[in-house]
């Protein structure tokens, strides 16, 4: 029908397993009892012959004292060997870290540790079980640099004064897209139906759109449908995610929002009549006059218009004022996660903080009611023991095979991932074999590969972030299993997610729904005293800085990294000192951490700071 162009991104969060280790064997038992019973087994051999009987005793009196000075210098000896064992011990323990870093795989192989989830205790066989079934991990990479950040770590440095505070002056920028000043739509120009695509993020972005469309066609929207992917499989209905009352009612003079289509118009053959229309058939970033010329003709003709996926199909610019608002209000104001996605992402957040009652600047406007404390009284300040860091380790296998890049795995992982092109990106194969693409290092100069976990540890480490610093993990599954974690579990052992925090009670409602546990980690790292993202196109990342740019009034650091700019730094991994690292990520970062006004053609989820979204009290 139209014309178009597909480049979808996608997000997710799944489970993260604990790291499994395998216990050292005892040594074996002494035998020192052998030279006492050779003794014994010498005097019973004697004969009762009287000569015989004096030599051999006499014999044997001399023996006796021989073996006696044999038995002393033996025992001299054995315990200047067991003065050298123990200084063995002491030294392989002081060097565990460093292996383990150095050789994930191996370290994971030799030693067991009891992991506690819950109170609970996972019993050593278990454990073994799940790293048979582990994938075999690879060295890990950066190891020189890794055993720098390790004792950089174990020095227990204070952490830098800015590390937890914004680095940009807000406090003149509140949000207001709640304000309106226009009427109600009647919406009589037909109805407009979504099923919108992806995972949880790409579906708040499409019903956000979905909802300005409407109003720019004076339309009936129809609560919005999310489409079932056999990538997210997920069959979460608008309302086991969102609130539908308060998403109807809050739009309500805004949009005509309806549960469903009016029965005069549910038994219409839409597909038939023409009145399905896919992602196929709308340019991408499509402007406001698209759908008056094109879609606004299908509405007044058959009465109602199916949008099938509606991934990025609405331009951030130029798009009116007022439009652009209610993008705004729908996306900070009207989707309420359903209560009980809120009680959950309440444990989680109250564990993160130590169950320590304090409420954090966003706590109400992602929990609601269920941000209050139980009790009166029970409020408390910030404090240092409280506080976490959020991470968003974009680092799953779909993103890693799109990126072309090498992660250090050779010829097994390159495999690994062309397979995993030809089934998941056939079009990206095709461009491989048509055109002559950058290399693997030049795209890596280019800042165009995921960090890798080990990168991401370093990062954060040169941050100077410590060592006992709380992480809340969030992502879908990370390539290369937790071999792949071991650098970032080593360095910062107080990393947990969402699988550790809760009992399996308490996820099992959440079991088989990846956009429902997408929220949970929506809402945990959105309210995180810090927020660090390795990846600043992905869509997750992007929605929850823009929460935290928009309600969080200058307060709510966030981590931006520039990829390019860290992998120039990263290239000097084997030659650079570490004080020398930890000034060239300082700087970096810091240059990307204060958030600017929204520029034109960016998308007011990720950058809220515009006067379509939020109010300065400055000129």
């Amino acid at each position: 029908m139209f014309r178009s162009s597909n480049n979808d991104d996608f997000s997710g969060s799944s489970d993260l397993n604990e790291e499994d280790m395998i216990k050292d064997p005892q040594p074996d038992a002494s035998t020192s009892g052998n030279l006492r019973k050779s003794v014994s087994q010498s005097t019973s051999s004697l004969t009762s012959n009287g000569s015989v009987e004096s030599i051999s005793a006499t014999r044997f009196s001399h023996g006796s004292r021989r073996k006696s000075k044999r038995w002393r210098g033996w025992c001299q000896r054995r315990g200047i060997a067991g003065l050298a064992l123990l200084v063995l011990v002491f030294f392989i323990s002081n060097s565990w870290m460093l292996y383990r870093i150095r050789d994930p795989g191996r370290a994971a192989g030799i030693k067991v540790k009891y992991l506690k989830m819950n109170s609970s205790t996972v019993s050593i066989k278990e454990e073994l079980v799940k790293l048979g079934k582990g994938k075999k991990p690879q060295k890990t990479i950066y190891a020189r640099l890794l055993a720098k950040a390790s004792h950089a770590l174990a020095e227990n440095k204070p952490e830098p004064k800015d590390l937890w505070v914004d680095h940009d002056n807000a406090s003149s920028w509140k949000p207001c897209a709640d304000q309106r000043d226009w009427e109600p739509s009647e919406g009589n120009n037909g109805y407009i139906m979504v099923t919108a695509n992806g995972g949880i993020n790409q579906q708040r972005v499409a019903i956000c759109n979905a909802v300005a469309v409407a109003r720019l066609l004076n339309a009936t929207l129809v609560l919005p449908g999310l489409m079932y992917s056999s990538v997210w499989r997920d069959a979460s209905h608008f309302g086991n995610i969102y609130q539908e009352d308060h998403f109807i009612n809050y739009l309500r003079p805004d949009v005509r929002i309806v549960k469903e289509l009016p029965k005069q118009l549910k038994s219409l053959d839409l597909d038939a009549i023409g009145s399905v229309v896919s992602d196929a058939d709308i340019v991408k970033e499509a402007k406001p006059g698209f759908y008056k010329k094109y879609i606004l003709p299908i509405l007044h003709l058959n009465r109602v218009v199916h949008f099938v996926g509606f991934g990025n199909r609405l331009a951030s610019d130029p798009i009116p004022f007022k439009v652009q608002r209610l993008r705004c209000r729908c996306n900070f104001h009207a989707l309420r996660f359903v209560p009980k996605i809120q009680e959950t992402g309440a444990l989680l957040i109250q564990r993160m903080r130590q169950n320590m009652s304090r409420l954090g600047p966003l706590d109400k406007h992602l929990l609601g009611p269920l941000a209050e404390p139980k009790k009166k009284g029970q409020r408390s300040h910030s404090t240092k023991a409280s506080r976490y860091l959020a991470l968003h380790l974009r680092f799953e296998i779909d993103m890693v095979a799109h990126s072309l890049c090498e992660f250090g795995g050779g010829k097994e992982e390159q495999k690994e991932l062309e397979a995993y092109r030809e089934k998941h990106f056939p079009a990206l194969i095709e461009l491989k074999k048509t055109q002559k693409l950058p290399s693997m290092a030049a795209l890596r100069e280019e800042g165009l590969c995921p960090l890798m976990p080990e990168e991401t540890v370093l990062m954060l480490a040169a941050l100077g972030f410590n060592r006992k610093t709380r992480i809340y993990l969030a992502g879908a599954h990370i390539y290369g299993g937790k071999s792949r974690l071991t650098a970032l579990t080593t360095l910062f052992p107080n990393l947990v997610t969402k699988e550790n925090l809760l009992s399996s009670a308490e996820i099992e409602p959440f079991a088989n729904f990846s956009s429902q546990l997408a929220a949970l980690d929506f809402i945990t790292c959105t309210a995180a005293d810090n927020f660090a993202m390795t990846d600043s196109g992905s869509q997750f990342s992007s929605l929850v800085s823009g929460y935290r740019i928009y309600y969080g009034g200058g307060e709510m650091p966030t981590i931006r990294p520039n990829k390019r700019r860290l992998a120039d730094i990263f290239v000097k991994n084997n030659t650079i000192e570490w004080s020398v690292f930890e000034k060239r990520v300082r700087k970096a970062v810091r240059q990307t951490k204060r958030v600017f006004s929204r520029p034109t053609g960016r998308s007011v989820y990720r950058y809220p700071r515009c006067l379509e979204c939020m109010c300065s009290d400055q000129p």
